[in-house]
């Protein structure tokens, strides 16, 4: 009841969530400057997607209006002059950059300059892990976006509630209705894991449309459609990527490819996989005890300790390039013409490289 109240006053409040952010940009909108930081990797890059076809859509010599930097290394001024840069036959540029964690902070200073005032032919968007609040560039993000020109979310991990408002719009836009008993039974089946509920929700959607369900999900839709991809296999071939032991890895894969597993399913398992251990090491690194950050990070209570070992295996380095190439994959499994299979092992090998 406490977390439900929560979130109706959050609706409330002049706050903007990362859903009606979502919202927004579907309809074409989009602000000068966008600040996304937070551990819930789908969303964020769920609402890149969409600013940058919100803002540049496919008008003018789009390769010419988009620039993409990564934090480490990175020179503020060269992203300030990319974004005051006039877009070429066309009214927007779109300019992203990546883990803007790694970013010095001397360099930030020059972003912070530009952030507040920014060119309003440009949709900037600045993305990563967090942002150290005390710094200029965070603050004058945020008084840019409490006067409306910009926008400052932090993106943490979906729970209760907002889990199930997440999911039945899921549901909504593929105009399909669900019932309560089978939303409860599929993110009891799927969790916080938002990669694998959205294939879960397209192949639910799917099914009911095509044996003639009127669009509704029932509880037996769920029970039929949705099974759990075999958990032990998939810790075994996440603990063969950390140990980079490339036969172990290949025969994990291999187990789950002869179970008919589906590719796509797979890689929504090892992601979240990935996203338990990124939570972990949070948890761990906030001085939490190894049970109380196993609870944190959504995970049954024996998996504490290799839960444990992996977070201390995986660098914060490692999990970002794995969740980079996760999402690449992802992306290639749902719209390339390449055989699914081949392309997960392209992914294993890739994450252990």
């Amino acid at each position: 009841m406490r977390e439900r109240a929560a979130y109706h006053r959050r609706l409330m409040s002049d706050e903007l969530d990362i859903q009606t952010f979502i919202g927004e940009a579907r309809q074409g909108k989009w602000r000068p400057v966008n600040v996304l930081v937070g551990a819930e990797h789908f969303l964020i890059e769920r609402a890149v997607r969409l600013l940058k076809n919100a803002s540049i859509g496919s008008a003018g010599i789009r390769g010419f209006n988009e620039d993409v930097f990564h934090g480490q290394g990175l020179s503020g001024s060269r992203v300030a002059a990319a974004a005051k840069t006039l877009p070429m036959m066309a009214d927007v540029r779109f300019v992203l950059v990546r883990d803007i964690e790694d970013i010095a902070n001397a360099e930030l200073e020059a972003l912070a300059e530009y952030v507040a005032k920014p060119s309003p032919s440009t949709c900037l968007v600045l993305m990563g892990e967090k942002l150290d609040g005390k710094t200029k560039l965070s603050k004058a993000a945020k008084a840019l976006a409490a006067k409306g020109g910009g926008a400052y979310l932090t993106v943490e991990p979906l729970k209760g509630v907002i889990l199930e408002r997440f999911t039945q719009g899921e549901f909504k836009r593929r105009k399909c209705a669900v019932d309560s008993d089978a939303l409860s039974v599929l993110i009891d089946s799927v969790g916080n894991d938002l990669a694998a509920m959205e294939d879960a929700v397209e192949r639910l959607s799917l099914f009911v449309s095509g044996e003639g369900g009127q669009g509704r999900v029932t509880r037996h839709a769920v029970d039929e459609i949705i099974e759990r991809v075999r958990v032990d296999t998939v810790w075994a071939l996440v603990d063969a990527i950390g140990l980079k032991k490339t036969k172990m890895a290949a025969e994990a894969v291999g187990s789950l490819l002869a179970d008919r597993e589906a590719p796509l399913k797979i890689l929504g398992a090892i992601s979240r996989q990935f996203r338990m251990i990124a939570r972990m090491k949070d948890a761990l690194e906030d001085g939490n005890s190894p049970q109380e950050a196993t609870r944190l990070a959504g995970a049954p209570p024996f998996k504490s300790r290799d839960l444990s070992e992996s977070a201390r295996r995986f660098s914060t380095h490692d999990l970002r390039r794995a969740f980079r190439v996760l999402a690449e994959t992802d992306q290639a499994l749902k719209g390339s013409k390449r055989d699914p299979e081949i392309l997960l092992e392209a992914s294993v090998l890739a994450l252990m490289r």
